[in-house]
């Protein structure tokens, strides 16, 4: 039986063009919703419990309102009409008519199906009852109400005006007109609607749990210092922010809450595990920007050099020049770190793979001693001996290898920075090696302690695979997952896409590496990325 069957036809949600919408909760979010309804020509009303807030709201958005139209942004008659539609209301009464409702409150259970029960009654059949919540369950607000189906979430991302993403969000007794009426809605306001089921976290919260909870148990393993982390993800990962100077920025008591919704909803499943390090901070109150201290230290709103949290294994970042190997044998490998060699300047490649590529503009091939043939484990053979290999290659060695292994990149040519561990044993001369090969291509060098996966590749692994877990549970598309994970983070590809570039087989050794340093769950692999990573098909198209 659809959720439909006992809705008379007239009772389906429709929220028409230029209908009056309810926005409760005059907050940030709610502000922003309502100055996007009123833009797309809806009168909207704004109640919020607090005394003077939705008046205070309806002032705020009517002066930057007129700043728009000062700056050219919007026209002068646009900024008085839109300013015209926006009303606050007094009480729940005030809202009767209103084709949709919009709920931003407080991200209480038992306040949200208060509220909505209110809404259920002073509403129409026809309206459309939609609530923000970015970590509760839609189906769990939805619960008790007399018509469920007409329940949705529409889960804005702030700033709500210019954030292009919408999450629709259907529970379990939404019903698909309504789910199909929310679309709609979110195209007319001119964003791009994505769908998914009222799993924990939906899709953006929930894929991006790694790229937080990675670096904090790399800050906690000390393998590297916060400010390290976020410079390797911006310049070898292109990430537009580091994790830690996000985390400020979003507030640390936000983002623990958060992890914690999505652990507690999950069952404390270990892939989603808080970190003590996070409480800590939050016990102390330190939340990051608006506090002042977080992960770093703020004064007059500039970060300070030094994070306020965690040790540096000495040294982070090389910043003496290093002398360039003149010759180095390429024994294969290196899907993503291969076009370095042609960056080198000054370094002359013998390819012995045969292949042909690989020689550096400088080389001389045939000056090469090659008598010696290729190392054990794909990768550079430098002058000393020792190896350069990509992770996570370097679980071909044998221990004590005098080698070191380069973290992955998002793309070999516009990549300022590259991340280099050495293992115990590698030689002075061989990290030295190693260190001016990667300065050579231009790059600044990060080092950080060899710790499974390093820093790129163990956070890049674990997004495409969370992303191909929600795929594979049928709570998202995978076109969906991509497209929200781009507009919603500001990643530089979709986790999927990302993960077919790199190679699914690639991707699930450096997710078994990790679940050998680390056998508690966390690690394991997505079913569908091993089934993709055996038959060789892409992770993108996947349903």
């Amino acid at each position: 039986m659809s959720p439909l069957s006992a809705v008379p036809h007239e009772a389906v949600p429709s929220v028409p063009a230029g209908a009056p919408v309810a926005v409760v909760g005059a907050g940030t979010m709610g502000a922003g919703i309502a100055l996007v309804a009123a833009l797309a020509g809806h009168p909207v009303r704004l109640l919020d419990v607090r005394p003077g807030a939705a008046d205070g709201a309806v002032q705020t958005l009517a002066a930057r309102l007129q700043r728009l139209a000062t700056k050219g942004v919007v026209s002068d008659e646009e900024a008085a009409a839109t300013t015209s539609r926006l009303q606050p209301a007094a009480d729940l009464a005030d809202l009767a008519g209103c084709a949709l409702a919009v709920e931003a409150i407080a991200e209480d259970l038992a306040i949200k199906r208060q509220l909505f029960a209110g809404l259920e009654d002073v509403l129409g059949e026809t309206a459309l009852l939609a609530t923000n919540t970015s970590s509760l369950s839609v189906t769990a607000v939805a619960r008790g109400l007399r018509a469920p189906e007409r329940v949705v979430g529409l889960h804005f991302f702030n700033p709500a005006d210019r954030m292009q993403l919408v999450e629709v969000v259907r529970g379990e007794q939404t019903a698909p007109s309504a789910l199909a009426a929310a679309e709609r809605l979110a195209r007319a306001w001119g964003k791009t609607p994505v769908s998914c089921t009222s799993t924990p976290g939906f899709i953006v919260n929930r894929v991006a749990r790694p790229f937080y909870g990675e670096a904090q148990r790399l800050l906690e393993m000390r393998a590297a210092d916060a400010a390290t982390v976020d410079a390797v993800l911006r310049d070898c990962g292109h990430f537009r922010l580091g994790p830690f100077e996000l985390m400020d920025l979003v507030g640390q008591d936000v983002n623990l809450a958060v992890s914690r919704s999505v652990w507690d909803q999950t069952f404390h499943d270990p892939r989603y595990a808080p970190t003590v390090l996070q409480q800590r901070l939050v016990d102390a109150g330190h939340y990051g920007r608006k506090t002042g201290h977080g992960f770093y230290r703020y004064d007059d709103g500039r970060t300070a050099t030094d994070p306020a949290t965690g040790e540096a294994p000495a040294p982070n970042e090389v910043r003496e020049r290093h002398l360039a190997p003149r010759r180095v044998r390429y024994c294969g490998g290196w899907n993503v770190l291969l076009p370095l060699l042609q960056r080198a300047r000054g370094v002359q490649v013998a390819d012995l793979t045969g292949g042909g590529h690989g020689t550096g503009p400088d080389s001389d091939a045939e000056s090469l001693d090659e008598q010696d043939g290729c190392a054990q484990s794909p990768g550079l053979v430098l002058p000393s001996g020792g190896l350069l290999v990509e992770t996570p290659t370097e679980g071909e060695l044998k221990q004590g290898s005098d080698a070191v292994v380069a973290d992955w990149l998002f793309t070999s040519q516009t990549a300022t920075r590259v991340c280099l561990a050495p293992l115990a044993g590698a030689s002075p001369q061989t990290i030295n090696e190693a260190i001016g090969f990667m300065q050579a291509t231009g790059m600044a060098v990060s080092l950080v302690r060899p710790v499974a996966g390093l820093v790129v590749a163990r956070t890049v692994a674990m997004l495409v695979n969370e992303a191909a877990d929600l795929v594979a549970r049928g709570e998202a598309s995978s076109a969906d997952v991509d497209t929200a994970m781009r507009l919603g983070t500001g990643y530089p590809l979709g986790p999927l896409e990302w993960g077919d570039r790199i190679g699914p087989l690639c991707v699930l050794a450096v997710l078994r590496a990790l679940h050998d340093a680390e056998p508690t769950g966390r690690y394991r692999p997505s079913p569908l990325l091993v089934e993709v990573a055996e038959t060789g098909g892409p992770l993108r198209g996947q349903s």
